[in-house]
């Protein structure tokens, strides 16, 4: 069963597990688990998903309940008047806070992406963060003889194709658990010390005005047991209530 955090007459969100693709997709054309599926089967009507998480990456995920609310919610989105939160374990002690200006490059799939331009400019992205914690392990992991570790909130004000995954490479504090723009180091060292497996991001806040009742919509999805048990195990278990 998906974890329901809101639903009213047009609009449904989950607490989406770290894993569960949104929909199906030709990068990962061997899974059978999908959201939209899954949601549609657990409450019994269509389902319109309105934007999008990665895979590894766990937390808010809205729908609407019917084709016209979904498009009212798109241009929210496209708009940039979502307001987007998310929490992430990274490498290293961050500036208690800052702004990561730094165009990016849209990232293709080999598969699904082999119609499209290949030369298009670098975008517009920003995110904001903000350090919530530190914590310093007793563990060589490379060339220091500790590992120390930031929980920050982030904060993007564009929405690229894995933008905070690579906006936090950027500034060497790569996501732990990041396979793709991490550090194979501290990947493995979660994985063998804490058994952890997945991306250290979690989409915990989604905030807008609702597009058929013009009102106030604050969804937040708490830190579900995988990433909970490994704060727990790193020290950080006190840094985020909920």
């Amino acid at each position: 069963m998906l974890d329901i955090l809101y639903q009213d007459d047009w609009l449904i969100a989950i607490n989406k597990p770290s894993g569960l693709l949104v929909h199906r997709s030709m990068i990962d054309r061997y899974e059978t688990r999908f959201a939209v599926q899954m949601l549609r089967d657990q409450i019994g009507q269509h389902v319109f998903p309105v934007h999008r998480l990665d895979k590894p990456t766990s937390g808010v995920l809205l729908f609407a309940l019917n084709s016209e609310t979904a498009r009212k919610m798109g241009e929210l989105f496209s708009a940039g008047v979502v307001c987007k939160e998310y929490l992430a374990v990274v490498r290293g002690y961050t500036e208690e806070q800052g702004i990561i200006d730094y165009p990016l490059k849209e990232e293709l799939d080999k598969k699904s992406d082999r119609k499209a331009r290949q030369d298009k400019e670098a975008q517009e992205a920003v995110t904001a963060y903000r350090r919530l914690a530190t914590v310093e392990l007793p563990y060589a992991v490379g060339r220091y003889q500790t590992a120390r570790y930031s929980l920050v909130h982030l904060m993007p004000k564009t929405g690229r194709k894995h933008q905070l995954r690579r906006h936090l490479k950027h500034v060497f504090h790569p996501i732990v658990g990041d396979t793709t723009h991490g550090d194979g180091k501290q990947n493995q060292f979660f994985r063998d010390q804490f058994n952890t497996h997945r991306l250290l991001l979690h989409a915990n806040r989604l905030r807008f005005v609702h597009p058929e009742t013009a009102c106030a919509v604050d969804i937040h999805a708490p830190l579900q047991g995988d990433f909970a048990d490994v704060m727990s195990a790193i020290g950080l278990g006190d840094a985020v209530s909920g």
